[in-house]
């Protein structure tokens, strides 16, 4: 549990990298969006094979690199089977196609490869606590999405480079993860924040007997698949909603594997016909 140290997330990955840099060297690793390349020089450093992409590559200052422009809304311009890593840092809660960006990352990555993604974490109790007074990440401070301050700028003459409108929480994070062919394999630790912190005590048993409450639910109703698949599917959810770390992190910081191409992944979701809530 961290209280003290950057409240941004660039050192966190940046002594993440530095830490395994024995799992990086002679890697292909795909930088995206790499913004001004501060970590695709880092990476170059440690003697990974760095291929930076961004919506804006007019912005990227590394000499000797070349960052091509790429919208993760759409195909990403690599082969399939490409890379070793990738490294997607503040990208993901900008873009209105998230299934579509974890599917072409499975699409770019090889087999058994690294995915590593950061965000504010949409599940810490203070961001919770603003979205159920305002609807906005930061209540007071900041209004909810809208068209004044949430375009942060242009990619072309139709691409619009969205602020903070597509959030995501561990769950999601989780769900479009598991539809897409990848699992979790880590969530590193970042700054604690303080307002969710101090929120905790208060709202942590409502928080418990809530999340319990919807796994024994789950569990009872069933989704028509056997119990041992369920109990491992609702208990990774119920793990994830009652985590106090989760709960206080500032952001989060998650390590994904490629566990099965596209075709794979599809093959294993699991169809609950009828929808809605039994």
């Amino acid at each position: 549990m961290r209280f003290t140290g950057p409240a941004g997330i660039g050192p966190f990955v940046e002594r993440f990298l530095r830490s395994n840099r024995d799992r990086f060297a002679g890697k292909v690793v795909v930088d995206v969006p790499a913004g001004s390349g501060h970590m695709s020089r880092l990476l170059q450093s440690l003697g990974a094979r760095v291929e930076p992409l961004d919506l804006f590559p007019e912005h990227f200052r590394v000499e000797g690199l070349e960052c091509r422009k790429a919208d993760l809304s759409e195909r990403i311009p690599l082969e399939s089977d490409h890379a070793d890593y990738i490294l997607s840092q503040e990208g993901i809660e900008h873009v209105p196609n998230q299934v579509g960006m974890f599917r072409e990352f499975n699409r770019i990555l090889k087999k058994g490869g690294g995915l590593i993604i950061t965000t504010p974490n949409y599940s810490n109790l203070r961001i919770k606590l603003g979205q159920l007074l305002a609807e906005s990440e930061y209540a007071v401070k900041r209004l909810p999405p809208n068209e004044l301050d949430s375009i942060w700028g242009r990619g072309g003459a139709d691409r619009v480079y969205f602020g903070h409108v597509f959030p995501v929480g561990i769950q999601k994070l989780r769900f479009l993860a598991r539809v897409a062919g990848f699992g979790i394999t880590e969530i590193h630790r970042t700054r604690v924040n303080g307002t969710s912190l101090a929120l905790l005590p208060f709202l942590y048993p409502f928080i418990l007997v809530v999340n319990w409450l919807a796994y024994m639910r789950a569990m009872y109703k069933g989704a028509g698949v056997p119990a041992g698949v369920a109990g491992d599917i609702y208990g990774e959810i119920l793990g994830y909603g009652i985590d106090p770390q989760i709960l206080i992190d500032g952001y989060l910081f998650v390590e994904f594997r490629k566990l099965h191409d596209l075709s794979k992944a599809f093959s294993l979701l699991k169809v609950r016909r009828g929808g809605g809530v039994r």
